[in-house]
């Protein structure tokens, strides 16, 4: 039931158009990224900094995923699953469906335009873990601001760029190290010690990644 609910969810997505927003933001964000062509040594610096820059893409595809179905629809969906776990779980699934191919695409279109040639397989890995981090990381922020948990689009989208805002504000600090640290990602790819910080700078963004997750999951028991 909970694949059928993803795949419902993806459909109707893709019916709706919302899709084409963060699309078209991420290919504009990836040309003015890759404008001119990065040397191949350092492509982990560029994909650094795309993983850090493209969350709040992915927390706007998350945010309008979660927001496709009408109310009544989702409660039809809740009860058709047997229980709002399962369509919790299937909303999540669905965005890390999308985040996914957009992430990729992150990934993929520099190794054809945006690099002078082809990177070292360790890199492109390095990158491939970063937006995969960033992904997790869009999609806890997106759930956190979408309807169910924010009515009013008032409130949710300034929530949204606010929390991006301050994600990356807050990463310039000290503080930073321990919460979701986007600009120690770039600053240790463009030093070259990312290989080895890489698990440090993961560890807190998983956490509080899984974090934002939970209590998106807790909060929906009382706001299907």
């Amino acid at each position: 039931m909970t694949v059928a609910l993803i795949r419902f969810k993806l459909a109707a997505y893709t019916r709706s158009h919302r899709l084409l927003q963060p699309l078209f933001v991420l290919v504009l964000m990836l040309m003015i990224f890759y404008a001119v062509r990065a040397p191949a040594d350092d492509a982990a610096g560029s994909y650094a900094n795309s993983a850090g820059l493209l969350i709040v893409v992915f927390a706007w595809a998350a945010r309008g995923l979660l927001d496709t179905e009408p109310d009544a629809q989702r409660v039809v969906s809740m009860a058709a699953a047997g229980g709002p776990r399962r369509e919790i779980t299937a909303g999540l699934g669905a965005c890390a469906a999308v985040n996914t191919g957009l992430a990729a695409l992150a990934v993929v279109v520099p190794l054809l335009i945006g690099f002078q040639g082809v990177p070292p397989a360790a890199m492109i890995a390095q990158g491939v873990l970063l937006h995969l981090l960033a992904v997790a990381t869009g999609i806890a922020l997106g759930a956190l601001s979408s309807r169910p948990i924010m009515p009013s689009p008032a409130a949710s989208m300034p929530a949204l760029f606010g929390g991006f805002a301050a994600l990356l504000l807050v990463s310039y600090t000290p503080v930073g190290a321990v919460l979701i640290p986007i600009m120690r990602w770039m600053r240790a790819a463009n030093d070259g010690t990312l290989g080895a910080d890489l698990p440090l700078l993961a560890l807190p963004t998983l956490l509080w990644s899984a974090a934002g997750l939970v209590a998106y999951a807790l909060l929906r028991r009382t706001r299907p």
